[in-house]
C-alpha cells in the first residue's frame, strides 16, 4: 500500500510552492489541498488563504428576501500554511487526520436554497428561501454521518447499531440514539452560517460547545486560551451555498501556548468571554419599522 504524505499546519516564516484560494465558505476549512495535490507536489509548503468580502456583492435593493447578506457577512480573512514536508514536523502545530465533504447540488432544492440573482428592479443579490434549514440540516447529517464513522470509538457505533436495529424491527419504543462525539473529539469550530442551523447541530451531535465564530479565529481563541493540549483533536465544520459542508479533523502535534505574539486575540483574550449576564440591558433603542 502506498503510504501518503501527511499535510502538517505550519507556522512561521516558509517558502510557499502554492497558492490556494477557496471558493466558498465551507471550503475555508483547509482550501481542501486534497491528499492527491499533496502526492503530486510532494516536499512543498501551500498557502490557503480563505477570505470573506461583502463588497462586491452587497445588496442595494428593497427585496427584504435578499438584504440578509448585508446583515450576516463583512470583511475578514486567514491565511494558513500547510505543508507535506517530514523535516517541518518539529515546527507544525497540528496534524491533518480527516477531511470529508459533501455536497447536494443534484437537488434543485438545494441548489436553489442560496441563490446569487437579480431582483425585479435588475439590483443583484443573494435571494435565501425558506428550504434553506431543511437543506442544511440534511447535508449536515450526511457529512456527520461519513465523519462519524472515521472518527467514533467502536462503543458509540456499536450504541447506535444495537439502537437503529432495536427501531428497525420494532422490538421496543425507543428514542434514536444520538453519538457523543465528545468521545472522539476535544474542540469544535463551527462556521458562523446562522444561529438556527449552529443550535440544531448543537443539539443533534451532543456537543458540550459548539462555537458560532468563524473557524479560524475560534481556533487561535481555543490557543489564546491554554486550551489546546498535546494530542487534542479539533473538529472544524463549515458549510454554505450549493448547499455544501466540510469537516476538518486536526490533532495538536504539541500543547500550544497562550501566550503567542501573532495571535489575534492576544491582546484582549482576558476580555472574553463577555458576561452578557451581568452586562444589563444594551444601551440601544429600536423602533419597528412601518
Amino acid at each position: 500500500m502506498e503510504r501518503r504524505r501527511k499535510q502538517l499546519m505550519v507556522p512561521g516564516r516558509a517558502s510557499v510552492d502554492r497558492i490556494i484560494r477557496p471558493r466558498g465558505k465551507e471550503r475555508g476549512t483547509s482550501g481542501r489541498w486534497r491528499s492527491s495535490e499533496a502526492e503530486v507536489h510532494g516536499d512543498s509548503h501551500a498557502l490557503v488563504v480563505s477570505t470573506e468580502n461583502i463588497t462586491q456583492n452587497v445588496y442595494q435593493g428593497d427585496d427584504h428576501s435578499m438584504i440578509l447578506i448585508n446583515c450576516v457577512f463583512r470583511v475578514g480573512g486567514a491565511a494558513i500554511l500547510l505543508s507535506n514536508r517530514p523535516s517541518d514536523r518539529s515546527t507544525a502545530k497540528y496534524e491533518l487526520v480527516h477531511t470529508v465533504h459533501t455536497h447536494t447540488t443534484g437537488s434543485d432544492r438545494s441548489y436553489n436554497c442560496i441563490f446569487r440573482m437579480e431582483d425585479s428592479a435588475g439590483c443583484i443579490g443573494v435571494n435565501i428561501t425558506r428550504d434553506l434549514l431543511a437543506v442544511a440540516n440534511t447535508t449536515i447529517e450526511a457529512n456527520i454521518s461519513a465523519l462519524g464513522h472515521l472518527i467514533l470509538p467502536p462503543w458509540e457505533k456499536l450504541r447506535y447499531t444495537m439502537n437503529f436495529l432495536i427501531r428497525f424491527f420494532n422490538l421496543a419504543k425507543i428514542k434514536p440514539y444520538i453519538p457523543d462525539f465528545n468521545t472522539a473529539i476535544d474542540h469544535v469550530c463551527s462556521h458562523v452560517g446562522g444561529k438556527p442551523v449552529l443550535d440544531a447541530l448543537q443539539k443533534s451531535l451532543r456537543l458540550s460547545e459548539a462555537s458560532s465564530s468563524s473557524i479560524w479565529y475560534e481556533l487561535a481563541y481555543t490557543e489564546a486560551k491554554g486550551r489546546m493540549k498535546r494530542g487534542d483533536r479539533v473538529w472544524q465544520i463549515a458549510f454554505g451555498s450549493g448547499f455544501k459542508c466540510s469537516s476538518v479533523i486536526w490533532r495538536a502535534i504539541k500543547t500550544v501556548a497562550g501566550h503567542e505574539e501573532k495571535n489575534p486575540w492576544a491582546n484582549e483574550i482576558d476580555a472574553y468571554p463577555v458576561d452578557l449576564i451581568n452586562e444589563g440591558p444594551i444601551p440601544y433603542h429600536f423602533e419597528l419599522s412601518e
